[in-house]
């Protein structure tokens, strides 16, 4: 069985698209490589572009459950192991280009850096944690570990996911622009399970304040990491997220993909009324 086959052998027009998915960064890495484009230190860019693909494939391995209740599409979770095993790919490529290209292989240079920068334990850390989770992915796993067991080990990329985090805000330093909005989008993710867990409703409403409370939090950790780090006071980061002249902020971004839940629980359910509506008269 292929990535993008179902179990018995035909190709799956939904996991084909995803499997392209998570070959794309890799293959645009290696053009821009080949065409000269990653600036004037191509491995440190070809570093950055793979650690931070990690982060981008481990939200959408946690915006897959989310989007599987709200928009009513089981088989949408035929693709989160995918995503999942893509997201412990780009975090070994990522090291490797560290240790091969950046420092020639010097292992115990590298295990030197990885001891005393904090950054680089927290992103190894999260490396061995990600490793464990797609060796484990497999279904034989599975079976072994037994589903409480398996499940006990895969709520780890919870916290694995925030250490990716951590280290995405040191590695960037002064332009944290990409690690606030995938902050915003965890939390967004997150809220979402909290209403699941505390067995709250789901409903457009709910959804979407969610949305708010994780724009409103985006906007204040952007302006606490600024103040914190840069001395920039908060009111002033505060108030550039209403000035557009130059680019918007993050936590707008993370309004928006926040409003794209409820308004697809809105369509699903006219959808499913719809559907409800044609069975009781085809009955009658």
């Amino acid at each position: 069985m292929y990535p993008w086959t179902e179990r018995n052998g035909e190709i799956s027009w939904l996991k084909l698209p995803f499997f392209l998915l998570t070959l794309g960064p890799g293959l645009w890495i290696i053009a821009q490589w080949q065409l000269d484009l990653l600036g004037s230190k191509p491995i440190t860019e070809a570093i950055h572009q793979t650690g931070d693909w990690v982060i981008h494939f481990l939200m959408l391995t946690l915006a897959i459950t989310p989007l599987r209740f709200t928009g009513r599409w089981a088989k949408l979770v035929n693709v989160r192991r995918m995503l999942g095993v893509a997201a412990a790919v780009y975090a070994v490529i990522h090291l490797l280009l560290y240790a091969i290209l950046d420092q020639k292989f010097d292992l115990l240079t590298v295990a030197s850096e990885i001891a005393l920068r904090i950054y680089l334990t927290i992103g190894f850390v999260a490396l061995l944690g990600l490793i464990a989770l797609g060796v484990t992915s497999t279904d034989a796993m599975i079976q072994k570990l037994g589903s409480d067991r398996w499940n006990r080990l895969h709520w780890l990329v919870y916290p694995i996911t925030l250490l990716g985090l951590i280290h995405f805000y040191i590695q960037s330093k002064l332009n944290v622009y990409e690690p606030v909005l995938m902050t915003g989008l965890f939390l967004l993710l997150m809220f979402w399970r909290v209403l699941r867990a505390y067995r709250l409703p789901t409903n457009a409403f709910t959804l979407a304040g969610i949305g708010v409370a994780a724009a409103l939090s985006t906007g204040l950790l952007e302006a606490l990491w600024y103040w914190s780090i840069r001395g920039v006071p908060m009111a002033r980061v505060l108030w550039s997220h209403l000035n557009f002249d130059y680019e918007i902020r993050p936590a707008w971004w993370v309004l928006a993909m926040g409003a794209a839940l409820p308004l697809l629980a809105l369509a699903r359910g006219q959808t499913a009324q719809r559907k409800a509506k044609q069975v009781a008269t085809a009955a009658r």
